[in-house]
């Protein structure tokens, strides 16, 4: 009789060890929640805002690194992608990509078709000549002369304004820059942060910068329209944090100065 207790005991036991287990088991099987993804669409080829350094398949530069900060803020596992600047915005509103950041200016134009963000630069536009050209001292000086720009931007757009002057658009601004230093061009139209970089980095040997900045205007972060809820999402974490102070650190990195 002791040994069929005992045996019932031990039976009832290793049931209720079971339940508990299959509880357990319930719990941990429920399934993570999915991890928001933030699409993002940039043309590497602006730097300091992005790029790629040479042998490097990642993308870097003040935009990606703002990007990525913002995409930490909101929760979103940020994925970014390489295309033409042409491309960025079709890119938006057939969905293909969630926000476009590339150093794009803020425009009336643009913003018929899409949403953009708080602007988060103020840039403007500046002429790049060769070392020894006396000639061209200021955009005034350009008439009839041989433009490289980049194509898509507003530096292409100001070049269109200048009579009998030979626009040539290419993919980005190294191709531009190589245009001038092999003399097909005899100045680059283009915004000041990205021609000052390429002098520091090594184009001051063959190129100079001239005349004052024109056009000031502010660069923003551009979703698809009717997407106002993720840019609302972008505007706050922006302003966090340039009240924290974490943009104003990004800034000096890759300027080399305090933001004014």
């Amino acid at each position: 009789m002791k040994k069929i207790v005992f045996l019932l005991m031990s039976v009832l036991m290793l049931l209720a060890l079971a339940v508990a287990g299959c509880g357990g088991t319930k719990e941990e099987s429920k399934e993570a929640e999915p991890v928001k993804l933030l699409r993002v669409g940039t043309e590497p080829a602006f730097a300091p805002f992005e790029f790629q350094k040479e042998g490097s398949a990642e993308f870097t530069g003040f935009d990606m690194d703002l990007i990525r900060a913002i995409g930490t803020k909101l929760g979103y596992k940020v994925e970014i992608s390489s295309m033409g600047f042409d491309a960025l915005i079709p890119a938006l509103n057939s969905g293909n990509i969630d926000v476009a950041i590339a150093g794009m200016s803020i425009t009336d134009e643009r913003k018929k078709v899409i949403v953009f963000s708080d602007p988060y630069y103020t840039s403007g536009l500046i002429v790049m000549v060769k070392k020894d050209d006396a000639a061209i001292k200021s955009f005034n000086d350009l008439k009839g002369k041989r433009i490289a720009v980049q194509i898509g931007t507003t530096g292409a757009n100001k070049a269109a304004e200048i009579p009998n002057a030979q626009v040539t658009a290419f993919n980005d601004n190294t191709a531009a820059a190589m245009e001038l230093k092999n003399g097909g061009a005899d100045a680059v139209i283009n915004d000041s942060p990205v021609l000052k970089y390429y002098l520091q980095q090594g184009g001051s040997a063959d190129a100079k910068i001239v005349g004052e900045v024109m056009n000031s205007e502010d660069y923003g972060i551009a979703v698809k329209k009717g997407n106002e809820k993720l840019a609302a999402e972008i505007n706050k974490a922006l302003a966090e944090m340039k009240q924290n102070g974490e943009y104003a650190q990004l800034y000096k990195t890759w300027f080399g100065e305090e933001k004014k």
